[in-house]
């Protein structure tokens, strides 16, 4: 296991190896595995994309993002100038069914509502929103709809794990009830434990994951 230290080091080094992200001005704390980012950037996706980044680092188990958005004042933008740009990235990716999303705006802050089929619908509309200028930060409200159920939703999802060559999915157990799904057990890193959680939305009729697997270093 690594120590403190070299964790807090290990996080350090790589967002200063990332170029998407300024990290100047991004502090860094570990303790038990446990990463603690604070500071500032100059956009929610910066935000975002600093969190990501962190957990792909090996030896993290969870991250506390406490990074403040503080927009340039190049970067700001009225809520009615950020509604019609989130209302336009929607309408232009075409995985989402921007047609069943509805949003509002205050202060910067965008939340997006409304039904999709599937869960990467709902991540792909949030991630189009995250981009741009001038918001501050998303409040994803979008509902994954259930359509049909899959009696054998069970054993779809720990074939698919199986088919994972970088993850060790006999450590993971699959409980599926209706069309919620939870997942338990150990794995090796975070990003081990993001893709079984994306495997398991993957499978037709899925609502909910509960992801309660450890990241054991």
């Amino acid at each position: 296991m690594k120590s403190d230290k070299q964790l807090q080091q290990d996080v350090i080094d790589d967002l200063k190896w990332d170029p998407s992200v300024d990290c100047s001005k991004i502090g860094v704390a570990a303790g038990g595995g446990v990463v603690t980012l604070t500071g500032s950037v100059p956009s929610y996706f910066q935000k975002q994309n600093t969190e990501r980044i962190v957990k792909r680092v090996a030896g993290v188990r969870a991250v506390a993002n406490d990074i403040e958005v503080r927009l340039p004042s190049s970067t700001e933008r009225t809520d009615s100038d950020i509604a019609t740009a989130a209302l336009n990235a929607l309408k232009w990716d075409t995985s989402i069914p921007d047609e069943k999303l509805k949003l509002s705006v205050s202060k910067g802050w965008v939340m997006v509502e409304g039904n999709v089929d599937w869960n990467y619908q709902r991540e792909s509309a949030e991630k189009a929103v995250e981009k741009l200028t001038g918001v501050k930060g998303v409040t994803n409200r979008i509902v994954v709809a259930p359509h049909v159920q899959s009696k054998e939703v069970k054993s779809e999802i720990k074939a698919a794990l199986h088919r994972y060559a970088d993850l060790e999915s006999r450590n993971i157990d699959v409980d599926a009830s209706d069309s919620t799904v939870t997942l338990r057990g150990q794995v090796r890193s975070w990003a081990e434990r993001k893709e079984a959680e994306s495997a398991a939305w993957m499978a037709p009729g899925v609502t909910q994951v509960k992801n309660e697997i450890i990241v054991s270093v």
